[in-house]
């Protein structure tokens, strides 16, 4: 929930907890089932506010006598945001791809934030963190996000390498400070670029129009320097899959880059890549494309290759991870319209 405004004194609420009810769960108070998941709260605060409406089951506010029932969606708000540095364990199932005793590499798949923040302060990798690892470091700056080196968007599915001990943390930092990480994605975009191989380098900073959002800024001394290089791996006439290798690592980079080169990511709704970009006027077409949406709801970006120096061993160590189902199949659509 990211805020209500209520008619009579404009209060603003802040979603501290989520819960999906598990699908064999018997019914249970909801004031039970809370008081049993949420750490250090006690019957009689639960039930204060279930009576102030600060908690909803299915987007309806509830009674503290009201029975959960399997796949109900529970909501707990508040008129605090939560601290940035509290961090609730959930035990939320990790892709673990490798781990050692100094770090792990994990899979995200698109849809999952990587740290508690505004808006997202459950449901978040650092929140599965942890709860399956105890103790694990932070950066200088890194309050409540145990573990992070790096991070990707919420909707870009792929790799992530987290530190489990200082001396990993304070080596994996350094490299990627020195962009000595090698990551390459795979992004399908409209249109096909020219040249089919080439590399992005222009400097990327907040909106000035829209603070959520990155533009790419040609001249002057706003925005930090950014580098993407890029090679076209298949041309499918309207839209290309495209490998990108960063050489910096900058909020948002490829997808600020590519639509700076009028080739945005596929169904990127911050960056115009959600509407018919390429393409005939026919409807058969645009219920296609509309089709490809539905099946890939988000922007199509993958972190296919992490590559690293290992913190303690010092071997180099390389991961890459298949592309997900929703984007497979969306490329797969596409070569199947273009061939035929």
């Amino acid at each position: 929930m990211e805020y209500r405004e209520e008619e009579d004194d404009s209060l603003a609420l802040f979603e501290h907890y989520k819960f999906y009810v598990d699908k064999g769960q018997t019914p249970i108070r909801i004031d039970k089932f809370l008081t049993d998941r949420i750490q250090n709260a006690t019957r009689s605060k639960v039930q204060h506010a279930i009576e102030a409406q600060f908690v909803t089951v299915n987007a309806q506010v509830v009674k503290a006598n009201y029975k959960v029932k399997p796949a109900d969606e529970i909501v707990v708000s508040l008129p605090q945001p939560p601290r940035d540095s509290e961090v609730i364990p959930e035990n939320i199932p990790l892709d673990i791809i490798y781990e050692d005793e100094s770090l792990l590499v994990v899979n995200k798949p698109a849809g999952m934030v990587v740290h508690p923040a505004y808006q997202n302060w459950t449901g978040t990798l650092v929140n599965a963190l942890t709860y399956h690892f105890n103790n694990l470091p932070t950066s200088q700056n890194g309050e409540g996000r145990p573990g992070l080196v790096h991070r990707i968007d919420k909707d870009t599915s792929g790799l992530l390498v987290i530190a489990k001990t200082e001396q990993a943390m304070t080596h994996l930092a350094k490299q990627f400070y020195d962009h000595s990480i090698e990551r390459t994605y795979w992004a399908l975009v409209w249109g096909v670029p020219a040249p089919l191989k080439g590399t992005i380098n222009v400097h990327l900073g907040r909106s000035l129009k829209d603070r959520r959002v990155v533009d790419a800024f040609e001249e002057g001394d706003y925005g930090k320097s950014a580098i993407t290089h890029y090679e076209v791996l298949k041309d499918l006439r309207y839209v290309s899959l495209v490998k990108c290798n960063l050489e910096t690592g900058r909020t948002h980079q490829i997808r600020a880059h590519f639509k700076y080169i009028k080739h945005p990511l596929f169904n990127d709704a911050a960056y115009g890549g959600d509407r018919v970009l390429k393409g005939t006027v026919f409807n058969k077409y645009k219920q296609f494309v509309q089709n490809a949406f539905k099946l890939l709801p988000r922007q199509a970006l993958h972190a296919k290759s992490l590559g690293f120096v290992h913190p303690a061993t010092q071997q180099p160590m390389y991961f890459e991870e298949p592309l997900p189902q929703d984007f497979t199949s969306v490329l797969e659509k596409w070569e199947k319209y273009v061939n035929e």
